[in-house]
């Protein structure tokens, strides 16, 4: 009669392994007290192990952005010069919100963590930044000798990550309860409405269907705005919101 044994639990890969004892500690001593020989202790490894994945103390917060952005940028990269632009930006921010959706419970601990501590704030927004650019880049290229053409995309680069993160952020205010895609879908819905192509049907004037993209619903409308030439485009874009309001 054969013996069988239960193997013991495949123990997790190093860096992951670096991340939980990191977030253990920052929970339970907070996270200026939390030295990196402390996580490399619990952790059972040397320094020299923890410098191999993270850079620094705050990168070990933020272990999952550098795989993100560079799968952003193969995605947008790898983009049809056919498919809409605002739309494959959009999608392209999705795939920020699947990595957060992914792990809600460590995504929430990074919120609380991130709230709490202003040098690991300012390091969140200069990766923000770096998503932005991603798809600011990518804009660029496809405006590229259109009027405005870099100006508009910056504008809309920045209109999705707030956006997103408009919506992540309320998500993770709740603790990461629901379905996080719903809102983030709501948010990012604005700005293909305000931006995309997809549903504009010709515009007569072209100025104002042509900023929005959208389709005119009344057609003999005619709206005009007067506005200072040296007016910012987020007040050129207020005033006309507020015209199609009233129209």
């Amino acid at each position: 009669m054969s013996s069988s044994s239960t193997a013991p639990p495949a123990k997790p890969p190093m860096r992951d392994a670096l991340v939980a004892s990191a977030f253990r500690l920052f929970l339970e001593r907070g996270y200026e007290q939390t030295t990196v020989d402390d996580i490399v202790a619990l952790a059972g490894v040397g320094r020299r192990s923890f410098f191999r994945y993270f850079p620094s103390k705050e990168d070990v917060v933020f272990p999952d952005h550098e795989g993100c952005l560079a799968d952003m940028t193969a995605f947008l990269a790898a983009s049809d010069p056919e498919c809409e632009p605002v739309r494959r930006v959009c999608d392209a921010a999705r795939l920020v919100l699947r990595m957060y959706a992914e792990n809600p419970t460590f995504s929430v601990q990074r919120y609380r963590l991130t709230k709490k501590v202003p040098g690991l704030r300012a390091y969140e927004l200069s990766v923000v930044w770096r998503y932005e650019r991603a798809l600011a880049e990518y804009l660029r290229g496809r405006y590229a000798g259109r009027p405005d053409g870099t100006l508009r995309a910056d504008v809309i680069a920045a209109a999705v990550v707030a956006a997103h993160n408009n919506a992540l952020r309320s998500w993770l205010r709740s603790d990461g309860e629901g379905d996080a895609a719903a809102p983030v879908d709501h948010a990012l819905g604005y700005v293909q409405a305000a931006f995309g192509t997809e549903a504009a049907g010709p515009a007569p004037g072209g100025a104002s269907a042509a900023l929005f993209g959208g389709p005119v619903e009344h057609p003999d409308d005619v709206v005009v705005l007067v506005s200072r030439r040296d007016a910012p485009l987020w007040r050129v874009v207020q005033e006309i919101e507020t015209a199609f309001g009233r129209a």
